[in-house]
């Protein structure tokens, strides 16, 4: 395994949250919020965790928390933004709506990490998950020549990386999943007995 001093953890929490109706990073699961249950999985894998959110509210974490440097750009501005942050080579790079997150499937992208890969992503039920994935700082240049010729889709930023995936095992589905809705969230807390 990778020494923990050569990544860093970049959760993105700058979404607008327009399907759950309430700022996702902050809601609860098993009395604590998305992004802590996020944080901690990321903590004994990073030197440090930064959240990028133009939300206030994330402070109370005591992450270093950046702004997006291009606004209302979705995940590839956040992104950006938390590359730029970044002082690693290698950064893990997590939405804040995936609390079932642990440590030992993120070791799984660590342990897979090459140098001339850009983008180590998983992949599940025939979907990439670039929203659960390790990126090289490199990619922060690529970022921001697609968001300044106005292409926001991540996919298509992903597509011109050279990108590894790696399957998730049908048990660990769940903990791969993002949280999108209140439907989604009440199937959450059933499936683990909350």
């Amino acid at each position: 395994m990778t020494q923990k001093k050569e990544h860093t953890g970049i959760i993105l929490a700058g979404g607008k949250s327009s399907r759950m109706g309430e700022e996702k990073g902050l809601l609860f699961l098993h009395d604590k919020p998305f992004v802590r249950h996020i944080a901690e999985a990321l903590q004994p894998l990073v030197r440090e965790i930064i959240i990028v959110s133009d939300q206030e509210e994330y402070d109370q974490f005591g992450y270093k928390r950046v702004e997006d440097i291009f606004k209302d750009t979705g995940p590839v501005g956040g992104l950006y933004t938390g590359l730029l942050s970044s002082t690693t080579t290698s950064n893990f790079v997590i939405s804040c709506d995936v609390p079932l997150i642990t440590t030992a499937l993120l070791s799984k992208l660590q342990d897979s990490d090459e140098e001339h890969f850009d983008v180590i992503q998983f992949r599940a039920q025939d979907k990439s998950m670039p929203l659960i994935a390790l990126y090289k700082k490199r990619c922060a240049a690529i970022c921001k020549k697609q968001l300044e010729t106005g292409e926001r889709r991540l996919r298509k930023l992903v597509a011109s990386l050279s990108t590894k995936s790696i399957p998730v095992d049908e048990k660990e589905y769940i903990l791969v999943s993002n949280i999108n809705t209140p439907e989604d969230l009440k199937n959450v807390r059933y499936a683990i007995n909350d």
